[in-house]
């Protein structure tokens, strides 16, 4: 399944993935924030199960905002697996 989540409250505008048959994420690609912090939680769950790294990121916060890339990207992978 191919998603495209609109980030809220984050630099970063888009998060696009996919998620294979077995459940693991794939091409995970930001659309503006932090251009190498992002390319590497990228390829840091390439392949990795989507439900245990959304368990990992979600709650994550950046400086005073109450969410950061990741945890918007766990979000994205939740409402990506209730469908």
């Amino acid at each position: 399944m191919d998603v495209r989540y609109k980030t809220r409250g984050t630099c970063s505008q888009l998060i696009e993935f996919s998620i294979d048959d077995e459940g693991r994420l794939h091409d995970v690609r930001f659309t503006g924030g932090c251009n190498g912090n992002l390319k590497g939680i990228g390829r840091l769950v390439e392949g990795q199960d989507a439900k245990e790294t959304a368990d990992r990121i979600e709650g994550t916060t950046c400086g005073f905002k109450q969410t950061s890339c990741p945890d918007q990207l766990a979000k994205a992978i939740r409402e990506a697996l209730a469908k």
